[in-house]
């Protein structure tokens, strides 16, 4: 009898949690607290026409891209909001974002955790799947782990004020994958741990490896972290169509072999408006990622990774992007609407022995429902992602480089 019991209590249980997670309400108290979970699954169709490699009989390519899980909600008065991602192609996994919000008042609300950096255009300063260049150098859709206050003294002033100790944490990665990694990420022994570290992470941040000057015939180690990271951004509705803006960065790249740290900065000034439907952004950024080598030297170069990969990215840039999109309302079946759009980067290295990185991408959005379709044809010079021989892009580059393409079709289902 007790046995019966038990398995009738679980079953109420579990068909009780069931019907609260498909109404989207966790942990319900009043008509204010509650959660929501939803998540995505997203696949690539992938074909390559690089100059600098040959193709194969795996050209084209369907991918399973990614699959996330997300919360959102809040209790007593405090917000969480968490999102967690699988990447199968990269055999890598790691939190996207995952704060407690707070509101203090009409004007200020905080973010604690890990959260989105403020700086230049926000959520993102592209409209296509593969974001503009800024994201590749850790200045776009950024989050790191710390604490943001967005404070609005008026309907069209917003003031962003932030301090980041460190990157977010990381999940697993490979060592001895793209790029190299100094003493095959062995930095137990310095106090660093492999998820602070590690290239296993969503947005680029700096992280330790080593990299080799042309001429060079050994690696040199750059065992950098982030660290003590602050952040300003002011942006301005001038009307209800059009911002403007202006951003601010300062922090430390920590060497740990050395115990040395230097001080970083990054500034941009950005537009976001709308005109007869079409909206148009456009940013100039600048950034300085002075750092010091494991040999005491002044690095040309830091490592940057992403989704379990690291390259080089040159210290010193100038970057200038703009990205146009012209959403149309149609009915067609599922179709509600298309959005034609055009994302372009150009990066400045200001070291004249280094050449400069392009990107370009023509493509459009397709919605329907709750599944959006990008469609993009991806161009790029020196871009490290759109190119056979990864790493060199952002770093060195390649003199006269052709275009390299890459089309893209990525399909997500959002819930």
């Amino acid at each position: 009898m007790r046995k019966i019991m038990k398995k009738t209590l679980i079953a109420l249980m579990g068909a009780l949690f069931l019907t609260t997670l498909s109404n989207g309400n966790l942990f319900a108290q009043d008509d204010e607290d509650g959660f929501t979970v939803g998540g995505a699954v997203r696949y690539n169709i992938i074909a390559t026409d690089y100059y600098d490699s040959e193709s194969n009989a795996t050209n084209p390519e369907f991918t399973w891209d990614t699959w996330r899980l997300n919360v959102d909600g809040s209790m007593s008065g405090i917000d969480l909001s968490f999102e967690y991602r699988f990447y199968p192609t990269f055999g890598t996994h790691f939190i996207h974002h995952g704060y407690l919000g707070y509101d203090f008042g009409e004007d200020v609300y905080m973010e604690l955790g890990v959260t989105q950096v403020p700086f230049g255009l926000e959520t993102y300063a592209s409209n296509s799947w593969w974001f503009n260049g800024n994201y590749y150098v850790g200045l776009e859709d950024d989050y790191d782990m710390g604490i943001n206050f967005d404070i609005t003294p008026s309907e069209k002033l917003t003031i962003s004020l932030a301090y980041f100790r460190q990157a977010e944490p990381g999940g697993p990665w490979e060592a001895g994958g793209n790029g190299s990694y100094l003493n095959n990420g062995d930095w137990g022994s310095y106090g660093v741990s492999y998820g602070t570290a590690g290239p296993g992470r969503y947005s680029y941040d700096v992280v330790p490896g080593s990299t080799m000057m042309p001429g060079d015939t050994a690696a040199t180690g750059v065992s950098l972290l982030e660290l003590n990271q602050f952040n300003a951004r002011v942006a301005f509705d001038i009307t209800e169509d059009i911002e403007i803006g202006g951003s601010a960065q300062m922090g430390q790249l920590y060497n740990f072999v050395q115990d040395v740290s230097d001080w970083t900065t990054a500034f941009a000034g950005h537009v976001d408006g709308s005109v007869a439907g079409v909206n148009f952004k456009a940013q100039y950024s600048m950034f300085d990622y002075t750092a010091t080598a494991d040999d005491g030297s002044e690095t040309d170069f830091v490592q940057m990774g992403a989704y379990g990969s690291v390259y080089d990215v040159i210290t010193k840039a100038n970057m200038y992007t703009a990205s146009v999109a012209y959403p149309i309302s149609v009915d067609w079946g599922p179709i509600s609407s298309i959005s034609p759009h055009i994302d372009y980067t150009f990066i400045d290295k200001t070291n004249e022995d280094f050449y400069d990185t392009q990107h370009f991408i023509p493509g459009i959005l397709v919605t329907a429902g709750s599944v959006y379709t990008y469609i993009d044809y991806a161009m790029g010079k020196n871009q490290p992602w759109l190119t056979g021989d990864f790493g060199k892009g952002l770093g060195t580059g390649v003199e006269d480089p052709d275009w390299n393409a890459r089309f893209n079709v990525n399909i997500g289902y959002y819930f």
